[in-house]
C-alpha cells in the first residue's frame, strides 16, 4: 500500500506576478535607453577636456580652440560649446583649471514626464591637484 500525501500548495509565479516583472523590466530598459545617449555625451566631454588639458595649453583662447575643433571631430558633443567652458588661471603657476555643467532633460514619457541629469566636471592643465 502506497502511503496517502498530503496536498501541498504549489509554489512558484503566477501570470500576474510575471507580468508586473516584465512591466517594470520593459520600463527600467526605455530608461537605460533614453538615458545612454546623454551619458555617452558626458564621457566624451569629459574625455576631450581631460585631453586639452593634458598637453598644457598656453591660454583660454587655446583651451577654446582646442574644444571646439574637437566638437567638430565628435559629432556627439551637441549640448555645450567652448564658450560654456569655465576658465581660470590657477595662481601664478601658469596653469588653468577648466570646468564645466550643464543639464539635460530626458524625456520619458513626451511631453509631460521628463528626467534631468546635472552633468559637471572639471580638469586641470599641469597636473595640479587643486580644489
Amino acid at each position: 500500500m502506497i502511503p496517502s500525501r498530503l496536498p501541498t500548495r504549489q509554489r512558484g509565479a503566477s501570470i500576474v506576478s510575471m507580468l508586473i516583472l516584465a512591466i517594470v523590466v520593459g520600463f527600467l530598459m526605455l530608461m537605460a535607453a533614453r538615458v545612454f545617449p546623454s551619458v555617452n555625451e558626458y564621457l566624451t566631454i569629459r574625455k576631450a577636456i581631460s585631453q586639452i588639458m593634458k598637453d598644457n595649453p598656453a591660454s583660454a583662447a587655446d583651451i577654446r580652440g582646442k574644444f571646439e575643433k574637437t566638437i567638430e571631430v565628435e559629432y556627439s558633443i551637441k549640448t555645450i560649446g567652448a564658450k560654456d567652458l569655465n576658465i581660470q588661471p590657477v595662481g601664478d603657476t601658469g596653469n588653468f583649471r577648466t570646468s564645466y555643467a550643464y543639464n539635460v532633460e530626458i524625456p520619458i514619457f513626451d511631453p509631460t514626464v521628463f528626467i534631468l541629469v546635472k552633468y559637471s566636471g572639471s580638469a586641470t592643465s599641469g597636473g595640479f591637484k587643486g580644489p
